[in-house]
């Protein structure tokens, strides 16, 4: 795989209230990725720039709210969303603190 696309793979981690359930209890991360991204790319991203070792990778597409504005009704961007399963007893820290 081409390490290049590998590091534009991941867009941000996905922080809500699922996201912090599913981290505590089933040791998986939500990440917005590339609408064009794979299972196998998320997962061989997610080990490249946070060395661990993944079990599992979910997808699923997300439609873009429409949203009414002053000037119409306007709709925004669909997006792809990933849940990254990590093996147990390693973990990713966002916020850089170790």
């Amino acid at each position: 795989m081409n390490q290049e696309r590998l590091m534009n793979v991941l867009l941000e981690p996905h922080i809500s209230e699922k996201s912090t359930m599913l981290a505590d209890q089933a040791n998986q991360v939500v990440f917005k990725v590339v609408p064009s991204a794979t299972r196998t790319e998320i997962k061989n991203a997610v080990e490249l720039l946070f060395n661990v070792e993944v079990e599992g990778v979910q997808v699923t597409n997300m439609k873009g709210k429409t949203k009414r504005t002053a000037h119409g009704t306007g709709r925004r961007k669909d997006w792809k969303k990933a849940y990254v399963r990590i093996k147990a007893g390693q973990d990713i820290n966002f916020m850089g603190a170790e």
